[in-house]
């Protein structure tokens, strides 16, 4: 057992080791897909947070979030997902009530059943006099549409990738993504929302940001893979002691559940062998006193003749005891 604990022990150690020297640098997952790193927030100062002058909620970062439902109040009207029949609807607010006046659908889902590939909204906003939608499938195809007040398309810019949140800014609409390797950056230059063809055909800038995957990572860090072996070899070490010693613990407690069990059945053989002539003691006792008995009796009683008087005795029919009458009337019917 020393020599087991030992060896155990000196495996842990090695593992232990081995798994600090493979882990992979700690480089950013910028500098693993070759992008550029970005730069960390400085801290807060006379210019305010991510050296924006401190003038108010305009410099504070952008989150990207997709909108089920916008509100547009110099028109006094929402625009909304619904996301179960795969449209988009406009309501406005007349007189204290809400009508919707409009809706789109942006796929057909009847009778589909290639779901990925459907295009379904997944975010929404107003852009100058315009609904702006954006509709994305799983797979592989996004588009993102201009709609009049009737929520009539007039004009759509179409992605090869998967897209999930947008942002308007004044001349520039951002639109993100994802795709199998990474993110999916997008901005499309909106100068006037009047102009649609510059909308559907100008030139748009795109970035793919590509994260490293873990095997990736370890590449670079062991490029020959001599740590990721070590580490392997230690993980089968490892098993191997710790099945030994589960092998060598279950033999222990069988063994000694089995002379357990050799100890009991000795004790209650003599126990058995005991009860047995205890048993024959008595037996004996029994059978002097019955004996005793009998021939008390014997003694009491005169010999007499063994003979038996039998005398037939006939009695006249009675209904008493008839078994028809013990039977239902069904039966009484089907007799008769």
């Amino acid at each position: 057992m020393n020599t087991i604990n030992k060896l155990l022990i000196a495996g842990l150690l090695s593992c232990s080791l081995l798994t600090v020297a493979a882990q992979p640098g700690h480089e950013g997952v910028d500098a693993q897909s070759g992008a550029t790193p970005m730069p960390e927030a400085p801290m807060p100062g006379p210019e305010g947070h991510h050296g924006c002058p401190a003038m108010g909620p305009a410099c504070q970062p952008v989150e990207f979030q997709s909108v089920k439902i916008c509100y547009a109040p110099m028109r006094d009207m929402f625009v909304a997902i619904d996301s179960v029949e795969c449209s988009v609807h406009l309501v406005k607010m007349e007189e204290e009530s809400l009508d919707t006046v409009a809706s789109y659908q942006t796929d057909n889902i009847h009778k589909r059943h290639d779901l990925k590939n459907i295009l379904r909204p997944v975010s929404v906003g107003f852009m100058g006099p315009y609904v702006v939608v954006l509709a994305s499938a799983v797979n592989d195809t996004a588009y993102v549409g201009l709609f009049d007040e009737s929520l009539k398309p007039v004009a759509r810019r179409s992605f090869k990738s998967p897209m999930y949140a947008m942002h308007m800014e004044p001349g520039r609409l951002f639109v993100v993504g994802r795709n199998p390797y990474g993110y999916d950056i997008n901005i499309i230059p909106v100068e006037d929302p009047e102009d649609l063809e510059g909308f559907e055909k100008g030139e748009m800038l795109s970035h793919h940001y590509r994260v490293a995957k873990q095997a990736e990572k370890i590449k670079n860090s062991d490029p020959v893979g001599i740590g990721l072996t070590a580490v392997a070899v230690a993980v089968v070490f490892l098993a191997l002691v710790c099945i030994s010693l589960i092998l060598q613990g279950s033999g222990k407690l069988l063994s000694g559940m089995d002379d357990k069990k050799k100890k009991d059945k000795k004790k209650g053989g003599a126990a058995v062998q005991a009860s047995a002539a205890a048993a024959d003691k008595e037996g004996e006792i029994y059978a002097a006193i019955a004996t005793a008995i009998h021939l008390y009796n014997d003694e009491l009683h005169d010999e007499e003749d063994a003979v038996i008087t039998i005398q037939k005795v006939e009695r006249e029919w009675t209904p008493w005891n008839a078994k028809y009458y013990n039977m239902n009337q069904y039966f009484n019917k089907v007799r008769r």
